[in-house]
């Protein structure tokens, strides 16, 4: 069971903190937290901005930073431009999280210095759950000397969400919005076209009045995801959900009957040998 007041102590020793800030319910947790134990001076939320960013995740990382009032800041990340994270092999999180650790260290820096210490930790919304998963990123992340206190406060993604409730937290129940390159298959490059249709895709459905998508990217076909409970609605709005994910530059367009699975990408990995 998560502990509130172990996560509160341990930013409390670990600070001033950076706090990776995706908008997401692990990550608005976290700066949200290090904001009331350390506030502005003591902790800064900063959002990695790139193409693998969804447009309406960067507008929402603004618009939380506004309504908690955040010390809030963005930097330009370009794991774009890296030959092996376009390539998408299985290490490509390796590489994001590299590229994100590489932004973040100038800021933790300068934080650092105008909170008159000699260092500012970087901390990321890792939970238990995701421990269990592939995550390369993980261990680049780590590698690079960022923590994670979610972890060491024993917070699962069921306690993160319970524990935003309780603290009036609007993303308490955010749908899961990982990185856009998580919708194409490994081995199929990473391109910002492709990138570009995915979020297109996603947010043409996100108007429909659907908040949990995932479109995953097969060319000219997109194979779309959503919670077993709203596949019924998808096939009611057939016409207009086609619509909306043609617009983006599909051809054509499939309904997963197995709904919506975070991570089912890696389930591939996982039968050719990778952890």
């Amino acid at each position: 069971m998560g502990d509130l007041g172990a996560l509160r102590e341990r930013l409390h020793e670990l600070g001033p903190v950076v706090v990776a800030f995706s908008g997401g319910a692990d990550s608005a947790f976290l700066a949200w937290v290090a904001h009331s134990v350390l506030g502005q001076q003591g902790s800064m939320a900063v959002t990695a901005v790139s193409a693998s960013l969804a447009p309406s995740e960067l507008a929402d990382c603004r618009s939380l930073a506004r309504e908690w009032q955040l010390n809030y800041q963005e930097v330009e990340s370009h794991e774009d431009a890296r030959p092996e994270y376009r390539a998408n092999g299985a290490d490509r999180c390796w590489h994001c999280k590299d590229e994100l650790m590489r932004c973040l260290a100038p800021l933790a820096t300068s934080f650092a210095a105008t909170y008159g210490s000699t260092d500012a930790q970087v901390v990321l919304g890792v939970n238990v759950d995701d421990l269990g998963d592939y995550r390369p990123g993980q261990e680049a992340a780590r590698d690079a000397g960022a923590l994670f206190p979610l972890v060491d406060a024993r917070f699962t993604k069921a306690d993160v969400r319970a524990t935003s409730r309780s603290l009036g937290l609007r993303t308490w129940d955010k749908p899961a919005a990982a990185c856009l390159a998580s919708r194409v298959p490994y081995g199929t490059p990473v391109s910002l076209g492709t990138l570009d249709a995915v979020s297109q895709a996603e947010a043409g459905l996100h108007a429909l009045g659907f908040r949990a998508t995932r479109v995953r990217h097969y060319g000219d076909l997109a194979r779309l995801e959503l919670p077993l409970t709203e596949l019924e609605r998808a096939l009611e709005l057939r016409e207009e959900v086609v619509r909306a994910v043609r617009r983006a530059g599909y051809r054509y367009v499939t309904l997963d009957l197995e709904g919506l699975r975070s991570g089912n990408l890696n389930a591939g990995l996982k039968a050719s040998g990778v952890p």
